[in-house]
Parts: C-alpha cells; sequence; structure tokens
C-alpha cells in the first residue's frame, strides 16, 4: 500500500528569514528617522507647521472680510510660526507653532493669504513661492506655500 503524498503548504524557512531580514531593516530605517529627541523634532516641527499655515489658510478663506486682519496674516520669526496675533501674545492658542531651543526658523516673514487662499504679498519684494526653513541641529527641512497656496514639505 502507498502512502498518499500529503502537500505542505505554508513558508519555508528560506522565505522566513528573507521576510525576517527585510523588516528588520526597514524598521532600522524607520527608527533612524525618528531616533532622538533632535531627529524628530524638526520633522514633528514641519508637519505641525504645514497644520497652522493650513489653519490660518482656512480661517482667512472662510472670513468674508475684504481687509486682511492680523489673525489672518502667518507670522514667521526665529521661535514662532503662526499668526501676527498669536505670536504677539503670550497666551496658548492653536493657530501658533512655538519651536524648542535647538530647533529655529530660518528667515522672518509675513504672508497673507486672500479669500481664495493664495499667498497675498504683504511687502514690496514678493517671491512666486515661498520656503520656511526649519533648522535644527541635525536637519534643515522646509514647508513650501506655492503661488495657488497648496502648502507641503520640500
Amino acid at each position: 500500500m502507498r502512502l498518499a503524498k500529503c502537500r505542505r503548504t505554508g513558508f519555508t524557512l528560506v522565505e522566513l528569514v528573507v521576510v525576517i531580514l527585510l523588516l528588520s531593516i526597514l524598521s532600522v530605517y524607520a527608527a533612524s528617522r525618528y531616533s532622538g529627541a533632535s531627529g524628530f523634532s524638526a520633522y514633528a516641527a514641519q508637519q505641525q507647521a504645514i497644520t497652522v499655515i493650513r489653519q490660518i489658510q482656512l480661517s482667512r478663506m472662510q472670513s468674508n472680510v475684504s481687509t486682511v486682519s492680523s489673525n489672518y496674516q502667518l507670522s514667521v520669526s526665529d521661535s514662532c510660526l503662526g499668526s501676527v496675533a498669536s505670536c504677539a501674545t503670550t497666551e496658548a492658542r492653536s493657530n501658533r507653532l512655538e519651536l524648542p531651543d535647538n530647533i529655529r526658523f530660518s528667515q522672518t516673514m509675513t504672508v497673507g493669504f486672500d479669500l481664495l487662499g493664495n499667498p497675498a504679498c504683504l511687502s514690496t519684494a514678493c517671491p512666486t513661492d515661498y520656503k520656511i526653513e526649519i533648522v535644527s541641529s541635525a536637519d534643515t527641512l522646509a514647508v513650501c506655500i506655492n503661488n495657488q497656496g497648496y502648502v507641503y514639505g520640500c
């Protein structure tokens, strides 16, 4: 009597080792991007800056007033990014990003938005696209606002 061949399904040992090796390489890469307070803070600050800029932009689009008030203008200084009104006060506000000591913004500027969300020039030298650099001891990242109002990490 012959024994019926039993076909086994599943992963071979080689396949399991390769998958574990690939996952470990991927996790080491991801951990290196976020390890340490300085490295994580720069990426977190970039995402928070994008959120604050979009909040100010959306507030301006919903305002329906013809004049631009200080609540709808983006102010960038060494340690504060937010509306002009929120960076001028010491109260805790959601439309402001204050950076820790090891991170700073590289330039100072004020950007207004029109009712469509496009950046409106508030000074004599007006770039077509605005670039806000976030400088830390480990990284230099940037947030860009193009002439149509799209805010993104660049």
